[in-house]
């Protein structure tokens, strides 16, 4: 297979490693970019990537709550210019709040109505590429809930409130305090804006993942060449340290560092009143995971090549 200047700059965004150390790696594996990046690492050459996706596109996040739910969604457009007119703002902020009075799911908030107009969100947003002149998406939208306790919810840099590039949901489930709740899931929600954890709980972490993390530790310990009962040791601290850096709970407390987020919060019930439990957390990231067509890099490298 032919490996192009395109598929080397991805994989260096990818993992971090030099350009021929990443032509090297999709050489010796045919092109296939996930293989490629499990030969870097065990190599010692790239690190862990914590959450595949690159971010590419424009638009805003935005967020909508009430006492007991939150909704967070992302609406794309072509460019920042646009994400910053007041018009676009406006509809990404009518669509969060039309998303509180259903399930969460893209299909019930594209079939809802937008008040202002009687139309579906669907139809407002297509009748807002013509008037605002820029294709635009309802990408994605999700919803947590709770009976008892509270929603918290997190934009980093909002342009304006409740909107911006990237926005955070965590529902905390309490008979205590619902205020004091959200006080805490907004400081977890800044965690989760800023860690970007895989998981709540190390059993909710995909079990592919974690046997392919098993599989590139157990090569790295093997590569020491010491005895298979140490290198088993060596890889259950791995896989440990694995969690303490992916899972949300097992972290350490962006707030206090001295503290998971798990003990942080068991220091929180004091203010909450009661026992209180992290029962689900999104973080929307704007593009995250959408690719634009990379044409220009190729060009200069094919360029270069030729002066």
């Amino acid at each position: 297979m032919s490996i192009t200047a395109a598929m080397v700059k991805e994989l260096r965004e990818k993992s971090g490693a030099g350009m021929m150390d990443c032509k090297t790696a999709l050489t010796e594996n045919n092109g296939d970019m996930e293989a490629a990046m499990d030969w870097l690492r065990k190599k010692g050459i790239a690190k862990a990537d914590k959450k595949a996706g690159r971010t590419a596109a424009e638009g805003l996040i935005g967020v909508a709550s009430d006492a007991n739910s939150a909704v967070v969604v992302e609406v794309n457009s072509e460019t920042d210019f646009v994400a910053r007119n007041d018009a676009f703002q406006a509809l990404v902020s009518n669509i969060a709040t039309v998303a509180l009075g259903t399930d969460g799911s893209i299909d019930a908030v594209s079939s809802a109505t937008y008040p202002a107009t009687g139309k579906s969100v669907a139809d407002t947003v297509k009748d807002a590429i013509g008037t605002i002149g820029e294709n635009m998406t309802l990408r994605r939208s999700a919803k947590l809930s709770v009976e008892n306790g509270a929603v918290a919810s997190y934009v980093h840099n909002a342009v304006t409130d409740g909107l911006g590039k990237l926005g955070v949901l965590v529902a905390i489930e309490t008979t205590g305090n619902a205020d004091a709740a959200r006080a805490f899931g907004r400081q977890v929600a800044m965690h989760v804006a800023a860690t970007n954890p895989l998981a709540l709980t190390e059993a909710d972490v995909d079990p592919a993942a974690v046997a392919r993390e098993k599989d590139i530790f157990s090569d790295q310990a093997r590569q020491s060449g010491k005895p298979e009962n140490i290198i088993e040791k060596m890889v259950e601290g791995r896989l440990r340290k694995f969690f303490e850096e992916v899972v949300l709970l097992k972290q350490a407390f962006v707030m206090n560092p001295d503290l998971t987020v798990e003990k942080a919060l068991a220091e929180a019930e004091k203010e909450i009143g009661a026992p209180a439990k992290i029962v689900g957390f999104v973080r929307f990231a704007l593009g995250e995971g959408v690719e634009r067509e990379e044409t220009d890099f190729a060009a200069e490298v094919a360029a270069a090549a030729k002066s």
